[in-house]
Parts: structure tokens; sequence; C-alpha cells
């Protein structure tokens, strides 16, 4: 309604300003007047009228009318499952009892997926608005830009004129001060098409923000809804299997129990592979994943499917500084030092600050592998498991430390580079344990500000399928 008003008034002043400069002789005048007329009426001031698409307010009303029902139906569903659920576990443990639980599981997850179906459909619609307001947004800039090249080219010809070439052409003083006043009445209309151009290119950028934060939404709820599709999936496979089982006495409740027991214990005893240090037992993965979640909030999952992705990507880059490494491979050549400071090759000390780190732990420089440069160039000189640079390690190891109740952290081992992970994906705004935001930090914990490169892309694609497949195989046969 705003808008309409001011797009009103605008109309109105230009056609005063038209009919004031009419009496005017000079035609140039006349013509710069009637190009302002154009430039405001078709710059995007004028109302935009709904499309065929967009949906009236009454069909929205309706809708979100809808929506309500569908989601207080849902609601009744999942409390009704969940009260099932928490009656069912109570009682002496059976094959059938197990049967019954995995069903109420199976029915609250289909509730739960019903909702956020629900929520993926109301966020669609708030995205479509948001891609027509920007694309009207953008087509008004297109106008005012357009405009402003034409008023540029005029005002351009009015100012080659000489003072006494103008002067000369009038007949009387009244007319040229008549037609220096139009140019001033010009020279404003630039002013304010610029002034509205800046203000809807704001306008734009932030309907722009809140469309990517609606689509992280979106991709968010999607991967959340895949997630308990593949739980249902699973639990209906177990169910079946308990049923067939009880039905056909082929096993006891215990012989069952001990199946999933003997699973377990495989699983904890498999072993992890670490970046450039010893492979660790899986259940000592888990603990340090679980411990580090409790101090940080990074999901178990995710750290470890980070930590996979480095060892993974240290198994194709190889390693340096190891004892019998060539002198273009150790320490002092693959990290950045003072004299690369001073050659404007670096703005970090990494050399000083990894003698640092290897004198507090009482080691040598050559007693630790040490990543090297990717491609062969660029800096190496990353460590451990964590693969964090000197530099960086020293601005996280008190954290670190005090997290683990220690006194001195140390990059290479494997507690220690848990955590620093955890805390660094934290920073990295992956806490939030959302798709998006846990995708999002693991590309800034590869490539920095380069994160959004799509030559990037597959680290951030690779963790997080990595994190679906450590949770549904590893994590969750654990806590059966």
């Amino acid at each position: 309604m705003g808008w309409c008003i001011i797009e009103l008034g605008c109309f109105l002043l230009l056609s005063c300003l038209y009919s004031l400069f009419q009496p005017l002789k000079s035609m140039k005048f006349k013509s710069i007047t009637l190009l302002c007329f154009s430039v405001f009426a078709f710059s995007g001031f004028f109302p935009v009228f709904v499309s065929a698409q967009q949906k009236t307010p009454e069909e929205v009303a309706a809708q979100e009318a809808q929506w309500k029902i569908e989601l207080e139906a849902t609601e009744r569903d999942i409390a009704k499952w969940q009260d099932v659920l928490n009656n069912t576990k109570k009682g002496t443990a059976s094959l059938q009892k197990e049967a019954s639980i995995l069903n109420a599981k199976i029915n609250e997850a289909k509730a739960f997926i019903k909702k956020r179906n629900i929520a993926i459909e109301k966020l669609r619609l708030d995205i479509d608005g948001k891609n027509r307001a920007i694309v009207t947004l953008e087509e008004k800039i297109g106008n005012s830009q357009d405009s402003l090249a034409q008023l540029l080219r005029k005002t351009h010809e009015i100012d080659s004129y000489t003072l006494p070439e103008v002067i000369l052409a009038k007949k009387d003083l009244s007319e040229f001060f008549s037609d220096a006043d139009s140019f001033r009445t010009i020279n404003r209309s630039l002013k304010e098409l610029l002034d509205t151009i800046r203000e809807t290119k704001n306008l734009t950028e932030k309907e722009r923000e809140l469309l990517s934060k609606k689509r992280n939404e979106e991709a968010d709820i999607k991967a959340t809804i895949e997630a308990e599709k593949s739980r249902v999936e699973k639990n209906e496979k177990e169910k079946q299997y308990l049923i067939t089982v009880n039905k056909t006495q082929e096993k006891s409740y215990e012989q069952v129990i001990k199946e999933r027991q003997k699973k377990a214990a495989e699983i904890r005893a498999a072993l992890f592979a670490l970046r450039d240090t010893a492979a660790i037992p899986f259940g000592t993965a888990y603990q340090y994943a679980l411990e580090a979640e409790k101090a940080t909030g990074i999901r178990p999952a995710f750290l470890l499917a980070i930590l996979t992705q480095e060892t993974n990507l240290g198994k194709n880059l190889g390693a340096c500084n190891k004892p019998d490494s060539p002198i273009e491979k150790q320490w002092q050549a693959i990290m950045p030092g003072p004299d690369d400071i001073k050659a404007g090759l670096s703005r970090r000390d990494d050399e000083s600050a990894f003698l640092r780190i290897v004198e507090s732990l009482g080691i040598g420089p050559r007693d630790r592998v040490l990543s090297c440069q990717i491609g062969g160039v660029g800096w190496g000189g990353a460590m451990g498991p964590s693969q964090f640079i000197p530099t960086t390690w020293e601005s996280y190891a008190p954290r670190v430390a005090k997290a683990l109740g220690k006194s001195i952290a140390n990059p290479w081992n494997a507690e220690d580079a848990f955590m620093a992970s955890s805390l660094f994906l934290t920073d990295l705004g992956a806490g939030s344990q959302a798709y998006t935001a846990e995708r999002t930090a693991a590309l800034r914990y590869y490539a920095g500000g380069n994160w959004n490169k799509p030559a990037n892309a597959f680290y951030g694609n690779q963790v997080m399928a990595k994190a679906k497949n450590i949770q549904e195989t590893m994590i969750d046969p654990l806590n059966f």
C-alpha cells in the first residue's frame, strides 16, 4: 500500500512538471522532460500486477488453514505413538514386545515425516514468493539503469552547449532562466533515480539472503526426511525379522540379543584409520566423538566423517617430513616461515609455531609426519588427524587442553585431534547439526574462504555421504 501511494505521488508530480514545462519553446528541454516522465513511468514505480500463477491472499489463507488441520492431526498421531512406545517398553522383554516397539517407532517416524512434508510445502510457497519479488526488483533495477543512461546522455547533450550559445539562442532572459530551471530539475531527477537504484539493490540483496535461508531450511528438512525414511525401512525389516523368528520359534529372545551384542563388539573392535598417526578401535573413536559432542554439540557421525575424509586425502596425497623424506619434503621446505613473510610469499609463520609446538611436547621437528602441499603447490605442514596448520593449532590448543583437562594439547594425539576438530567445526557453524550447516562447515574446514567454489563441492558432498554411512552402519547398531 505504501509503494502505491509513493508511485501515485511520483506520477502526479511528474505530470505537474510536464504541464509546467509545456510553455517552453526549447524542444530540447521539452524532450528531456518527456524523458524524465518516461524514466519514472517505466522504471518500476507503478504497481506490479499479480501474475496469473501467483496465489491470491484468499487461496493462501485457505491453504494455510488446511495445513493447520493436517498438522494438528499429525501432532495427535505423534503423541499417540509416543504413548504406545512408552507403554510398550514397560514390562518383560520379548521378541513380540521388540516388534511392537519397532512398530510404534515406525508409525511415529511416519507421522514426523508427514509433519515435515507440510513444512516443506509451506517453505516452497515462501520460496516462490521470494523468487517473484527478486525478479520484480531485478527488472526494476534494469529499467532504472536503462533510463539513467538515457538521462545521462541528454544531460551531456545540454552540457555541450556554451553559455553564449545558449543565451544567443533565446529571445529574452526569462526564457533562458526558465530552461536553466528545467535543467536543474533534470539533475534532481538524476539524483532521485540513482537513490532509487541504490535502495532497490539493497532490498534485492535482503530478499536474496532471505531466499537463501529458506532454501537452506528446505534442504535441512529434506535431509531429515531422508534420514527418517531410511530408519523406517531398517526398522520395518527388523520388525518383520523379529515377527518371523517369533512365529517359527527359530531363536529365543536371548539369542537375538546375543547376535546384536556380537555385531556391536565387531563394530567397536574394527580399526578406525586416522591421518598421520596410528589407527584406533572404532569404539574408542566413538567415545572420543561423544566426548567432543558433549563439549561442543558436534554430531559424532559428522566429526568421524570429517576425520575419515582427511585420512582418505592423506592416502591420496602422501605424507612429508618422514625420516627418509628428501630436503624439499622436510618441514622447513613445506611450510612458510619468517623468510617467506619478508619475501611477501605468506602472511603467517608456521615454521616458528611448529618449533614451539614440538618443543612443548618434548619431540624433535623430524619426529612427526606432516601433510604435503596439495598438488605440489602452496604450503603443507598440517599436523595429525585434524590436519591443523601450526599457527591454527596454537590458537586452538589452549581450548583443547581446557576441554580435556590437560596441561598441553598434542595434535598427533587422537583424543586431542577429535576435540580440536570439533571446536573448529563449532566455530564454523556445525553445532546446529542441520544438514546445510554441517556441509558448509565441512567445506570451510577444507577450503577456508574458497568454500563456495564449485571445485570444492566434492569435499562437502563426500563428508555428508560418509556421515550418513557411519551413522547407519556403525553408530545406530551400537545404540539399538
